[in-house]
């Protein structure tokens, strides 16, 4: 499992929470994909992802993004794209 950073943990209780996971934040390593494989989230999921986003950072992640597959590739690319594009 990689080492998870503070913003990895954070993202990674706001995708608990909203999706109603159960499991643990800390069991998500950071590397594993979103979608699969690894936490085999959908769609809907996606969105309700990026609403949540959009409210706690302040930009809004569009559903027609064609970056979407690599933005949402793993919970380390989903943190690194909202590391550049945060206004909160």
């Amino acid at each position: 499992m990689s080492q998870t950073t503070a913003f990895e943990l954070e993202l990674a209780e706001l995708i608990v929470d909203e999706l109603n996971l159960e499991i643990t934040p800390e069991s998500i390593d950071p590397d594993t994909p979103l979608f699969g494989g690894g936490l085999e989230l959908d769609s809907i999921d996606v969105l309700e992802i990026a609403l949540a986003v959009s409210k706690i950072y302040g930009f809004k992640l569009s559903s027609d993004d064609a970056d979407n597959e690599r933005i949402f590739a793993s919970l380390r690319a989903l943190t690194s794209h909202i590391e550049k594009h945060r206004t909160r």
